[in-house]
């Protein structure tokens, strides 16, 4: 399969980056920064719901992920290493600055849902935004970024039962919202 000079699979780990950017290579960390700096926008996004809240949320990731980058053990992936940051990041914002929720608009380039039944399309994002904190925490986590329960349970720091209420919950208020049924 051919691709684009430079181009870079997102699923592929950029090793000698990662080993050049903990060796204090800013010219390494500012390509790992263009590969993952969107999934983290989005990720962030998807949690804070404004977008003002994500781009600082995905700086001040990035800025703590160079500061632990030296740590970084590649027992995981790095991009899931970084999400976790990110994750981390918006809730401690969370816990420190409490702001009137907004819903944001949709992530550039992500697609719509059409509802079979109408011409007028249902906005995903802007459902999964208008969730309660809680219950689009976990849906981000476990159904859009693969978490199991008890690594989102973790992250979030609740019990493995209350994440998987708040999942249940997350995806009947989702249903309800763009007029689907549950089975």
């Amino acid at each position: 399969m051919l691709r684009a000079a430079g181009a870079m699979d997102a699923a592929v780990e950029p090793v000698e980056l990662i080993a050049a950017a903990a060796g204090g290579d800013l010219a390494a960390f500012e390509q790992l920064y263009r590969q993952f700096s969107p999934r983290v926008y989005g990720l962030c996004l998807r949690l804070t719901g404004q977008r003002e809240a994500a781009e600082d949320c995905t700086q001040e990731s990035f800025v703590a992920a160079w500061r632990a980058l030296t740590g970084f053990e590649q027992r995981s992936r790095f991009s899931t290493w970084l999400h976790r940051i990110a994750v981390h990041t918006v809730l401690a914002r969370r816990r420190g600055l409490r702001v009137a929720y907004e819903v944001a608009e949709p992530a550039a380039g992500l697609p719509e849902v059409a509802d079979p039944g109408s011409e007028a399309p249902l906005d995903l994002e802007r459902a999964i935004a208008a969730l309660p904190d809680g219950a689009r925490h976990v849906l981000v986590l476990v159904g859009l970024y693969g978490f199991s329960h008890a690594e989102a349970a973790q992250t979030l720091g609740i019990a493995e039962g209350t994440c998987k209420a708040q999942l249940h919950r997350a995806r009947g208020l989702l249903a309800a919202a763009l007029g689907l049924e549950m089975s």
